[in-house]
């Protein structure tokens, strides 16, 4: 039912389209307005198509059955009498003044000529108005359709003498030069063509029309045509014709209908199959060994190694690329794996990398995660080095509040919270849009989430990123906001373009990298950060102040990661600067009283419930 539905839809619209386009390029030969007989050059406007007429010569019909013409510059007259075989036009004014069109009217723009007169040369003549009345031994032309009660209109020929006239009770109005003068009083004035020439069909008793049928103004040839035949022949044409256009219609129906059979449905069916290969992609799929060397076409495209593993681009499909970390045999007893595997199968965020399969064959395994483009953060922190990659503050801003969101999401959006305690630029994938996904979860612990403290018999993480508590008990207890502390870490170095590590690298006589950052927001120190405008400062201010917070020395003091989106997302103005967590000996703390510091954030911004 539903493709006839759509067979006799797509059939009425031929049908109405061949009746349109029969309709409106149709000319026909008897065609009148009023008592005119409208045919080849002229065309009635926008009831025939510019094929049935020559440009130039378009009629208006009005409501009253009047045939107007429009010469240049906007003279508008009634069309009293065509003469197609002498090629002539008989014009009059609805007012009965022609006089007043006169020195409007330039016939040079049109196809139009004054008819010449063998008695009548062309004469200039003076319309002048006089506000006295003229005696009448002066030889002159009144004009009473320009006339009023007080004044009079002449048109003086350049022949008469003026001497004896009042000039000065009169005012020039126009010039005009022709030689219609006499036919202008009364109000008609005729006029010729000579092209487009159907004189010689008109004698042959023959229709003149555009060559080759084609209406255009870049053809300008005509040509003669047989009048149709009236009575049978006629409808004899009409029958063939409507015959030949349900046939024509018929003909499209049917190749509808096997269009619809046949192709559509497999479009439709493949579009299906599409869904379906997407949706199984979304879960994690096990393959094996010989299936991870087919999708990385025989480890063809090395992508970056590190310690765990070695990590390969492949395609599942041509439409989906993937990335493939095999991992190393000697990695442990293979808990990382079985983390990474339990972890990410029950997350689904777009902040999240997606984890499409796994292989777990014999001592072989290997994760398989969506092929993100652009790499890792690492390559795109802000640095005086780095301008090339450099993505601009906004960006930055942009990718810092998705990895917020992100972890925010492990905190609290998931049935269990999911602790990453490895979060750094490196484990930061980007995508081609350049939106952030936090990966690598061999580290991840789960806890319930009304659990606030986890236990833990060894120090996890990258140096440098790693919260004090997670390091010695004596800092405290070890929960979600060790990863705050590692955002906050991460975030620092973002905006200030050096690697955490190199603080640990050098003796301790340097000032500790945190420290730096303080300095320059506290204005201690020149700014000395890659900015380019007032705008770009503020951003780059605001990230500061929430990577300070994040990475107080005391868990109790760090904002959740509920708290660092909103103070992200919300003016600047509304952060204070937070208390230096590593104030080295040289310079006094300006605050102690770190647990003060926290109310304070927390009264300038909405207050989130969490366990601490």
């Amino acid at each position: 039912m539903n493709t006839y539905s759509h067979v006799m839809g797509w059939l009425l619209f031929v049908f109405y389209l061949n009746m349109f386009v029969h309709g409106t390029t149709t000319c026909p030969e008897d065609l009148t307005c009023g008592n005119q007989v409208i045919k080849f050059p002229f065309r009635i406007k926008n009831r025939q198509s510019p094929m049935c007429g020559y440009s130039g010569f378009e009629l208006f019909c009005t409501s009253n059955n009047e045939t107007i013409i429009e010469l240049p510059h906007k003279v508008k007259l009634n069309v009293k009498n065509i003469d197609y075989k002498h090629q002539t036009i008989q014009l009059s004014d609805p007012q009965s003044c022609l006089y007043k069109h006169i020195h409007n009217l330039n016939l040079s723009e049109s196809h139009f000529n004054y008819l010449k007169h063998d008695y009548d040369d062309f004469v200039d003549y003076h319309f002048i108005n006089c506000s006295l009345l003229i005696r009448d031994d002066i030889d002159s032309y009144l004009v009473p359709c320009l006339s009023t009660s007080t004044s009079q209109t002449y048109a003086i020929s350049s022949f008469t003498v003026i001497d004896s006239f009042p000039l000065s009770l009169c005012t020039k109005m126009f010039n005009v030069s022709t030689n219609v003068i006499d036919f202008l009083d009364k109000n008609s004035l005729r006029l010729m063509w000579s092209e487009p020439s159907c004189k010689h069909c008109e004698s042959k008793g023959k229709i003149c029309g555009w060559k080759n049928t084609v209406g255009n103004s870049t053809n300008k040839e005509v040509d003669c045509f047989p009048k149709k035949k009236k009575g049978s022949s006629k409808a004899l044409v009409n029958t063939g014709s409507i015959l030949g256009s349900l046939f024509f219609i018929l003909l499209i129906g049917g190749i509808y209908h096997i269009y619809d059979s046949y192709i559509l449905k497999k479009e439709k069916q493949a579009i299906v199959e599409k869904f379906l290969e997407d949706y199984r992609v979304l879960k994690p799929t096990r393959y094996s060994y010989v299936e991870i060397k087919r999708i990385t076409n025989n480890f063809g495209d090395m992508l970056g190694q590190g310690a765990y593993g070695t990590v390969y681009k492949g395609s599942i499909s041509k439409e989906f690329s993937v990335a493939v970390k095999i991992l190393n045999v000697s990695q442990g007893n293979g808990q990382d794996f079985l983390n990474e595997v339990g972890t990410m199968s029950r997350i689904h965020h777009v902040n999240i990398v997606r984890l499409v399969g796994f292989c777990a064959d014999g001592f072989k395994r290997a994760l398989i995660y969506e092929y993100l483009p652009n790499g890792s953060l690492q390559k795109f922190i802000n640095s005086p080095d780095n301008k090339k990659n450099f993505l601009g503050w906004k960006k930055l801003h942009e990718i810092a509040l998705g990895i917020a969101k992100g972890i925010e999401y492990l905190h609290q959006g998931c049935d269990q919270r999911i602790l990453h305690f490895d979060i750094k630029p490196q484990n930061v994938l980007l995508d081609h849009n350049f939106i952030p996904k936090i990966s690598d979860f061999g580290l991840a612990k789960l806890c319930s989430r009304d659990q606030s403290i986890v236990s833990m018999t060894a120090a996890r993480g990258t140096l440098g990123y790693i919260a004090p508590e997670v390091f010695s008990r004596n800092f405290g207890n070890v929960s979600y906001k060790s990863d705050v502390y590692s955002y906050g870490m991460m975030l620092l170095e973002t905006i200030g373009g050096r690697k955490i590590t190199e603080d640990l690298e050098e003796n301790s006589s340097h000032v500790y990298y945190p420290e730096w950052i303080y300095n320059l927001i506290d204005d201690e120190e020149e700014m000395k950060i890659h900015i380019d405008d007032e705008g770009d400062e503020k951003i780059a201010r605001k990230m500061a102040i929430v990577g300070l917070w994040c990475i107080q020395w005391h868990a109790m003091d760090r904002p959740s990661m509920q708290m660092v989106v909103q103070m992200l997302e919300e003016n600047i103005d509304k952060t204070p600067i937070p208390p230096n967590p590593f104030d080295s000996q040289s310079r006094q703390p300006r605050r102690t009283d770190a647990t003060a510091t926290t109310r304070q954030v927390t009264h300038n911004l909405d207050v989130i419930q969490e366990i601490d």
